[in-house]
């Protein structure tokens, strides 16, 4: 999912309306996936290996009665050394195999644990945050709404500044704001629509002053 040319503006002139009235800064970000869940391909093409030396230990004639049929040599005797060379390129096949299942994103997000997902997220989200906002507005009062398209997830942070005087359950409001529209396939309307909600607390507590002047730029910025 991407957003629109009418989106991008939305919520660019969402941004742009909500400062107009505050000495706050938005920043908003909407990322396609924030992680490529390469780790996930690989401890799932491990599982797979695991699997088969758990199915072959658990029925190891039924294995040896595979092999025959494969190879047609019907009441061979297989030596330990044959054995263990089939086996180790059974498993690189299976890992192989295994791996090049996982090569699409779309196959990589459906494995991924949605706890993994949150987490990864929330990481980028800070990263984000601490390279592009914090301490870098005059009184601390930068917030950021992250949202990763992939991973239908979002993350609003805020400066220490503005969590001084904005209570915590705010935000919690803000989110379901921003998660609603999205997941109705209209992520740029929920950015938009928890940006005006974070508005009136930023006018609020920090309005804008005549002096003030605009340190982080006032549109949407989609990696």
């Amino acid at each position: 999912m991407r957003l629109s040319v009418d989106q991008h503006a939305r919520v660019s002139a969402a941004v742009a309306a909500a400062e107009a009235n505050t000495s706050g800064e938005i920043v908003a970000i909407a990322a396609g996936n924030s992680d490529a869940y390469h780790d996930v391909a690989l401890h799932w093409a491990m599982l797979a290996m695991l699997l088969v030396v758990a199915l072959v230990a658990a029925v190891p004639q039924c294995a040896v009665d595979l092999l025959d049929r494969i190879t047609g040599r019907w009441g061979a005797e297989w030596s330990l050394s044959q054995l263990a060379s089939i086996l180790l390129a059974t498993l690189a096949l299976t890992f192989l195999l295994a791996r090049l299942a996982t090569l699409p994103m779309a196959v990589r997000m459906l494995l991924t644990p949605g706890a993994t997902k949150t987490r990864r997220v929330r990481r980028r989200a800070l990263a984000m945050f601490r390279a592009a906002i914090e301490g870098r507005t005059h009184g601390s009062t930068g917030v950021l709404i992250y949202l990763s398209l992939d991973e239908h997830r979002a993350e609003i942070i805020a400066d220490a500044g503005i969590h001084e005087k904005v209570p915590a359950e705010f935000w919690a409001d803000a989110m379901a704001a921003l998660l609603a529209a999205t997941r109705d396939g209209r992520p740029g309307d929920g950015m938009a629509d928890a940006i005006g909600l974070i508005a009136g607390p930023l006018a609020e507590h920090f309005p804008r002053g005549h002096d003030d002047r605009n340190e982080l730029p006032d549109r949407l910025i989609e990696l």
